[in-house]
């Protein structure tokens, strides 16, 4: 069986959804903004209220887990009530934490999720021992047992490890999925350029993407037809500029307008399979782990890859939580075989 090892953060999500809650749009000349609203100075009762487990590491490893894959993960708590209750969720999960990181001088991440109607949502969130990691909290020992190596986005001080982490799994041909978040990238491209280079798969959303090449998707550039889609010619300027090695498939999501990848010949789009909304929350490391899986598992077709990858995102933004609705790969098959229009394309 093959061996993934997640790296990245692990926090207690208390969800909170209430119907007072109003989303706001203001525009101006040069951009459009929304934002979540609550009568000021009031006490506002709430009508859905719940806690989970979240954060990238854990999000990611409970995936491949479920997958079916020898999973351990590498993340960092604290000594509290919130670590009390991370560690009791993973005693129902396939994932091993003989590599996890335990201190009492700091706290456990904790974030408060203000879910709207609309099914999306804004995070209040405090960092702890997840903007914490130290190069030697990481077991490079364990990293060597390896397959694979999932590198979630890390916040704060943790970002720091990413190079040590990286070039000690180049150094010993293990395989790195990376998910680039808004730390690194805004450490400048000749910082994140030394991790891309060693990466196998690169996975990042349009925003991320654009901050990371400079290059924004303008609304006046021409756009190239295959089949009834479109992929946008900035979108396929930034899936080049992002690629440095011929061994690396880049990947660019966009929300609720699908996915893009890359591989150096053709590029691909897959929209998003259909479903109920209910929260967001997990869509994006829910679809760059199974993406990954499926090319671990199943070779090189990148299209298979971006379908399952969306069918596993699909599924779990239609639970509260980040990993209520994981599933396994036998059910995505299943789905996607009751939908044998649903396709990907390729330009």
């Amino acid at each position: 069986m093959s061996k993934i090892i997640t790296i990245g953060s692990a926090t207690m999500d208390v969800f909170v959804e209430c119907e007072e809650a109003n989303i706001v749009s203001v525009c101006s000349k040069t951009k459009n903004a929304d934002f979540m609203s609550y009568p000021y100075g009031s006490k506002i009762d709430i009508e859905n209220f719940a806690s989970n487990i979240g954060g990238g590491g854990v999000n990611t490893a409970c995936n491949f887990g479920n997958l079916g894959f020898e999973t351990s993960a590498i993340f960092k708590i604290g000594k509290d009530v919130y670590a009390d209750g991370i560690l009791d969720f993973f005693k129902q999960q396939n994932v091993n934490l003989d590599y996890i990181v335990q201190k009492d001088d700091v706290s456990t991440g904790f974030s408060i999720i203000l879910v709207s109607f609309q099914g999306d949502r804004t995070v209040l969130t405090h960092r702890g021992a997840n903007g914490k990691i130290k190069e030697s909290d990481i077991n490079f020992e364990a990293l060597k047992s390896a397959d694979l190596v999932y590198i979630a986005p890390l916040n704060g001080e943790s970002n720091k490890v990413l190079e040590p982490i990286v070039e000690f799994a180049h150094q010993n041909n293990i395989k790195i999925c990376f998910n680039a978040g808004t730390t690194s990238i805004k450490r400048g491209y000749e910082h994140i350029k030394k991790i891309l280079e060693s990466a196998h798969v690169v996975v990042m959303n349009k925003e991320e993407a654009s901050m990371a090449t400079g290059i924004t998707v303008r609304p006046d550039t021409k756009t190239e037809k295959f089949s009834h889609e479109i992929i946008h010619q900035d979108i396929k300027q930034m899936l080049k500029s992002l690629k440095i090695k011929d061994y690396q498939c880049i990947v660019i999501t966009d929300g609720n307008k699908g996915a893009y990848a890359y591989e150096g010949k053709k590029f691909y789009y897959c929209p998003i399979f259909p479903s109920e909304v209910i929260s967001t929350l997990g869509a994006g490391d829910s679809f760059a782990s199974t993406f990954c899986a499926t090319l671990f598992r199943n070779g090189t077709d990148i299209g298979n890859a971006l379908m399952y990858g969306s069918v596993q995102s699909a599924s779990v933004v239609s639970k509260f939580s980040a990993t209520e609705g994981l599933i396994t790969f036998e059910e995505i098959e299943r789905r996607l075989a009751a939908r044998p229009d649903y396709t990907y394309y390729i330009a």
